[in-house]
């Protein structure tokens, strides 16, 4: 296996929200914090690592379009999951209308995530 700086940034399984039930567990601690680009909920998990989970209706476009906004956050996660407060669950929803772009992506996901962490912790989760 080759040991580089590279396998750091890798998006792991270990990263991914997939069960329903996982899903459901951020949409019902009712945290959300959203920009022109993205919606984005959160609660708080007990692994050490944030994970990220994507819903991408049939709404914001056809399955390219969709593809392409699942691809983008994706990236944008796996090279920003450093900048992430470890032990959060974070579920993103791209916003009708808007054109996915790469830039914008690295700077929304970061921002939205840090905070949403800072209204967690007000609210006291």
């Amino acid at each position: 296996m080759r040991q580089d700086s590279t396998a750091e940034y890798r998006f792991l399984p270990q990263f991914r929200l997939r069960t329903h039930a996982e899903f459901q567990r951020v949409y019902h601690r009712r945290c959300s914090i959203a920009d022109k680009r993205i919606i984005v909920y959160g609660c708080v998990n007990e692994l050490g690592h944030p994970r990220l989970g994507l819903s991408v209706s049939r709404k914001v476009g056809n399955a390219v379009l969709r593809n392409r906004w699942k691809r983008l956050l994706r990236e944008a996660f796996r090279l920003r999951v450093r900048n992430l407060s470890a032990g959060i669950d974070l579920v993103v929803i791209p916003r009708r209308d808007v054109t996915p772009t790469f830039a914008g992506l690295l700077d929304s996901l970061p921002a939205l995530a840090q905070r949403l962490v800072r209204k967690i912790e007000e609210s006291g989760e």
